[in-house]
C-alpha cells in the first residue's frame, strides 16, 4: 500500500459525475482556495453517461432541469442523448479546471475517521489492483445510488439455456449486433422504453415483454419556449427562465397525480391512444399502481409510440414461465422466439458506492442514521453523500447541496474550524417518514433496508420536496444548534 505524503485535502469527492463534477466546480466557483481532489474508477468522466452505453441512452428528464444552474443548456433538444450529456459534463469540467483535479482508475474502498487528527483516511484501489491512501477533511461522496458492478439479477427461470446472447443494458457490449434478429427486452421501465425503439430501427423484430405494465408521457424533445426565449434573451436569461418554468410545471404535474390520480391517468391514457390509434391496448398500459407512485417513463416525441404502430415494435404483458434456447415461454402457454434477449429488469442500489465507512475502525450502518439537510448524517463528521430527487431531476439537488456545503465550508474557516457533525442525542425521538416517499418501484422497495432513516421535519430529513428544500437549504442557518463544530485536535503536517 502506498504510503501517505502531503498535506491532508480539504475536500475528497468521490465519483466524476454529475453529483461530483457539479460539486467540483461550485467549490472553484465558491471557495477558490479549498484544495479538492476528485477520485474516479474509470477512465473517462460522466459516470453514469460513461457507464450506458446501450442503444438510444437518453435523459429521462428535460436538460434545463438536469443542467446546472450555473451552466446553460445550449442543445435545441431538450431531451438529450447520452453522448451530448456527456460532452456537456466535459464541457462544464473543462471550464473549471477539473480534469487536472480528477484521479483516473481510483475506486473508493473504504474510508475511516481518525478523531484524534480531524481526518479521514481514505483506501483506493487502482486499476492495475494496487492500493494507496490518502487523508482529507471532507469526503463527498457522489457515486450515484446504484451498484455499477452488479445489476439487479431477477433470476428468470431457464434464462442460462438460451442459446444466444443474453444482454444487461448495464453491461451493453459494443460489438453487438442485433441487425436483422429478433430481439425480446424483458421490462417496461425508463430502459427498455428507451431500448425498444432504437433497436427497431434495424431489428427484424422488437418485442418489450413486461410482466407489470408502466406510466408513460409523452412530450417534444425540444422545448420551443426554451428555444425561442434562447433566441431573443442572453442564454443565461433564457435558461434560468427555462429552467423555472419546468421546475415549475414538473412540480404541479407531480402534486396533481397525487391529489387527482384517476384524472391524470386518464390524461397519460388519452396520450398513447392518441398516439397509437387502432393498436392501443389498455391493459398494455394500466399498472397496478397510480401515477408517480413510480418513477414516469418520458417518451420524447413519441417515439415508442411511433415504433409499435408502425409495426417495428410490439408489447407483450405476461408473466415468464421459462426461457429455453429458442426464446421464451409464458405462463399462458404463448412462446416468443428469440435470437437475443435483453433483461432490462432493474439496477441493485448501493448506499455510498458500497463503500466501507468506520469512525475510529468502527463500521458505520447507515441505516440506523438520519439524514441531516439533504446530504450529511447523524453523528457522522465531515462526510456528506448525494441522493438526488426520485421526481425530478437529479442535479437540482446537485446545486442545492453544493450551494449549502460550500457555505458551511465558508463559515468553518472563518471560525477556523475543521470538524462539523449533526449531533443527534440517544435520547431525542424523531417521528420518521418513509424514505421512499410512498414511491413502489422495485429497486427502491428491494433496497429499503440499506437506506439511511428521514424524519417528517427538517433538519433530519430527505424529501423529495424541491422547492420546500430550496427555501430551508437557502434560509436555515449554518450554527443551527445542531451542528456541532471543533477544532482538529491535531493539526497533521506533511510527513
Amino acid at each position: 500500500m502506498d504510503a501517505m505524503t502531503g498535506p491532508p485535502l480539504d475536500v475528497l469527492i468521490v465519483g466524476a459525475g454529475i453529483s461530483g463534477i457539479g460539486l467540483g466546480a461550485h467549490l472553484v466557483r465558491q471557495c477558490p482556495g479549498r484544495t479538492f481532489e476528485i477520485f474516479e474508477r474509470r477512465e473517462r468522466i460522466g459516470g453514469t453517461w460513461d457507464l450506458f452505453r446501450y442503444p438510444g441512452v437518453r435523459s429521462d428528464s428535460d436538460m434545463y432541469t438536469l443542467g446546472y444552474e450555473f451552466e446553460p443548456w445550449r442543445d435545441g433538444k431538450s431531451i438529450a442523448q447520452g453522448a451530448t450529456i456527456l460532452s456537456y459534463l466535459e464541457g462544464v469540467a473543462a471550464n473549471h479546471g477539473l480534469p487536472e483535479r480528477i484521479r483516473h482508475g481510483r475506486a473508493v474502498v473504504s474510508a475511516d475517521w481518525d478523531s484524534a487528527a480531524g481526518l479521514w483516511t481514505v483506501t483506493w484501489r487502482s486499476n492495475d489492483g494496487t492500493f494507496g491512501t490518502t487523508r482529507a477533511r471532507f469526503v463527498f461522496f457522489g457515486a450515484g445510488y446504484y451498484d455499477q458492478d452488479d445489476p439487479y439479477d431477477a433470476q428468470i427461470a431457464g434464462l442460462g439455456d438460451f442459446a444466444g446472447p443474453v444482454v444487461h443494458p448495464q453491461h451493453w457490449p459494443q460489438d453487438l449486433d442485433f441487425a436483422g434478429k429478433r430481439v425480446v427486452v424483458i421490462g417496461s421501465g425508463a430502459t427498455a422504453a428507451t431500448l425498444v425503439p432504437a433497436l427497431a430501427e434495424s431489428a427484424a423484430s422488437v418485442v418489450m415483454l413486461q410482466r407489470t405494465p408502466t406510466w408513460y408521457v409523452t412530450q417534444p424533445s425540444r422545448d420551443r419556449i426554451a428555444n425561442l426565449l434562447r433566441r431573443v434573451l442572453p442564454a443565461r436569461w433564457a435558461y434560468a427562465l427555462t429552467r423555472a418554468k419546468n421546475t415549475r410545471l414538473q412540480n404541479m404535474f407531480i402534486k396533481r397525480s397525487r391529489r387527482k390520480p384517476h384524472s391524470v391517468a386518464r390524461f397519460l391514457h388519452g396520450q398513447i391512444r392518441n398516439q397509437l390509434g387502432e393498436a392501443y391496448e389498455a391493459d398494455h398500459f394500466t399498472p397496478p399502481y397510480n401515477p408517480w407512485e413510480q418513477r414516469l417513463c418520458l417518451i420524447p416525441d413519441g417515439d415508442l409510440f411511433t415504433a409499435i404502430r408502425d409495426g417495428r415494435a410490439e408489447i407483450v404483458t405476461g408473466q415468464i414461465e421459462r426461457v429455453d434456447s429458442q426464446g421464451i415461454r409464458l405462463a399462458d402457454c404463448r412462446f416468443l422466439d428469440a435470437d437475443i434477449v435483453v433483461t432490462a429488469t432493474g439496477l441493485k442500489l448501493a448506499v455510498l458506492g458500497n463503500t466501507q465507512v468506520s469512525l475510529d475502525g468502527v463500521p458505520v450502518d447507515f441505516s440506523e442514521h438520519f439524514y441531516y439537510r439533504n446530504c450529511m448524517f447523524s453523528n457522522v463528521p465531515n462526510l456528506a453523500a448525494l441522493f438526488g430527487y426520485l421526481n425530478a431531476g437529479w442535479t437540482l439537488r446537485v446545486d442545492m447541496v453544493s450551494n449549502w456545503l460550500c457555505r458551511l465550508f465558508t463559515q468553518m474557516d472563518a471560525w477556523d474550524m475543521q470538524v462539523a457533525t449533526p449531533i443527534l442525542a440517544e435520547d431525542h425521538e424523531l417521528e420518521e417518514q418513509d424514505l421512499l416517499w410512498g414511491f413502489s418501484s422495485g429497486h427502491l422497495q428491494r433496497s429499503r433496508h440499506l437506506l439511511p432513516k428521514s424524519a417528517t421535519q427538517p433538519p433530519w430529513q430527505l424529501s423529495m420536496d424541491y422547492f420546500a428544500d430550496r427555501e430551508q437549504m437557502r434560509s436555515a442557518p449554518i450554527d443551527d444548534g445542531v451542528m456541532r463544530f471543533e477544532r482538529a485536535p491535531k493539526m497533521v503536517a506533511a510527513d
